[in-house]
């Protein structure tokens, strides 16, 4: 759920106190009080002594603050979703996905966190060895920073604080800069629930964010792929593990046997959910030559019918700011120059706010930016392909790999193809719905990221540094090894070990 829009505001711009404007009509949408990057140092210092406590309550104890949290978020879901559209100047059909997303990943974790995180025992590696009893702990790095984007504030502000949480870790999260109010409201909600004050906000932008990096444990970035390698570069500067969730520009085949309506439907609502903004989103279609025609017939059918707007009855809202709506703009522009064809929109809409018309396009190629950049707009380019090895070909022709999407009516054919196309994910007859499946890990390939979220228990144990303890089962031969032993004793445990490594397995009776 990648941002990519780089921060070009001077920093200047963010002392004090700031005023967010709505995207789709340029009204105030609240205020918010800026961080000064100076005082990070002690808010990350107040949240590692509150971690402590955190931790003491083990996974059961941090469950039932988790669960009274996910009431809260149930319970304040139209605030939430109002205040959204809002900030973001989302239609509310997108507003609604993002609450109900996160009672989901809760009610995982909560159902799984005191298996996932409990003490895990290993064997023995050798014979000899089984005197020791080896047990590794998953403890919690104290603090987590977490500087998420501003296209999900609310899903993609908790969606990793919620494994962070869950861990025993205290939390400092940055918000975007241009989505700093419902996180605001997020952490009210968290301390109203009764949780203690492990989750705090650092709100502004490049300064505040490499305090987080300066003064975290743990670095869980979400963005585009030029300012992941930028955290990742300054986290390094401490030795400071990072997760990061890059830009994607995630393909989709659709086969000459594929169901050609649902894809067009899949292919349509990928690309436009979210008003494109979104790093698992359709961005380039190769359609096999057969079903060609039909397939963009029923694209710009189901294109037509969409309706742009913020708020209710819409079918997706602006783009965050003239910024990024500029990107869609020269991507469409640039295309077209070059020979493709606009069958839909092309244009901005009319009118106050950053919203751009959904725009199919046709007659594309790898020249042309629409197809090798990430546009995160409401954009769907289209090209046409003689075979399923081209389609594969062109599909990995890129340096992202976050996911991508097949369609065909033999579902064995779908995954002989998904597992040649490189990237961290592949839904088949369907599309980002690896999103919601959240047992699996998440991450991209190449320039799409470092790590994954989710993953199941490894969603909290990265969170985790890994303790391995030592003990035991009897003082029978402990310190056969020592100085102060005899030679022929040392002589007999080589013998042991040596014949114990080397011999062969038993073969198991017929």
């Amino acid at each position: 759920m990648t941002a990519t829009t780089p921060d070009v505001t001077p920093e200047a711009a963010f002392s004090g106190i700031g005023t967010i404007a709505n995207p789709a009509t340029g009204a105030e949408a609240g205020q918010v009080h800026w961080t000064d990057p100076a005082d990070v140092p002690t808010i990350a210092a107040g949240l590692r002594s509150a971690q402590r406590e955190w931790e003491q309550r083990g996974a059961k104890g941090r469950a039932k603050a988790l669960a009274r949290f996910a009431v809260w978020l149930s319970e304040h879901r139209d605030e939430i979703e109002d205040l959204l559209i809002k900030e973001t100047g989302k239609s509310a059909a997108d507003a609604a996905q993002e609450v109900p997303l996160l009672i989901m990943i809760l009610s995982y974790v909560i159902k799984t966190m005191d298996k996932a995180l409990a003490p895990e025992r290993r064997p023995a590696p050798l014979p000899i060895l089984a005197i020791k009893k080896i047990t590794v702990h998953y403890r919690p790095r104290p603090v987590v920073g977490i500087i998420a984007p501003w296209n999900y504030p609310v899903a993609n502000a908790l969606m990793d604080a919620i494994g962070a949480l869950a861990a025993g870790c205290a939390v400092l999260l940055k918000p975007s800069e241009r989505t700093p109010l419902t996180a605001e409201l997020l952490r009210r909600g968290w301390l109203d629930s009764g949780a203690p004050d492990v989750l705090a906000l650092a709100q502004g932008a490049r300064e505040v964010a490499g305090a987080v990096i300066d003064n975290a444990d743990y670095i869980q970035f979400t963005g585009s792929s030029a300012t992941g390698a930028k955290v990742a570069e300054r986290a390094a500067r401490r030795l400071t593990p990072v997760s990061l969730e890059l830009g994607g520009k995630d393909p989709m085949i659709v086969c000459e046997d594929a169901d050609v309506e649902l894809a067009a439907h899949a292919a349509v609502w990928g690309a436009m959910f979210n008003a494109g903004q979104t790093c698992v989103s359709v961005e380039r279609v190769y359609v096999l030559e057969p079903v060609y025609d039909q397939f963009v017939a029923a694209v710009v059918r189901d294109v037509q019918a969409l309706h742009v707007g913020a708020g209710d009855g819409n079918h997706f809202g602006a783009l965050i700011d003239e910024q990024q709506l500029a990107i869609t703009e020269r991507h469409v522009r640039e295309a077209v120059a070059a020979g493709a064809r606009a069958l839909t929109g092309g244009q901005r809409v009319d009118g106050p706010g950053s919203f751009y018309q959904p725009t199919v396009l046709v007659d594309v190629d790898h020249s042309m930016a629409c197809m090798t950049e990430e546009t995160f707009g409401p954009t769907l380019p289209i090209m046409k392909v003689a075979t399923v090895d081209e389609a594969i070909r062109l599909a990995n022709d890129s340096p992202y790999g976050l996911s991508a999407s097949v369609f065909s009516a033999d579902v064995k054919r779908a995954k002989d193809i998904a597992v040649q196309l490189d990237c961290g994910a592949v839904n088949i007859n369907d599309v980002i719905s690896n999103l919601m499946c959240t047992t699996a890990p998440m991450g991209g390939w190449k320039t799409s990221g470092i790590g994954a979220r989710f993953g199941g228990a490894d969603g909290m144990r990265k969170f985790c540094r890994q303790e391995t303890v030592v003990e035991p089962r009897t003082n029978v031969g402990a310190g056969g090894n020592y100085y102060h032993n005899s030679l022929k004793a040392l002589a007999r445990m080589n013998r042991v070990m040596t014949r114990t490594a080397l011999a062969r397995p038993r073969r198991t009776a017929k």
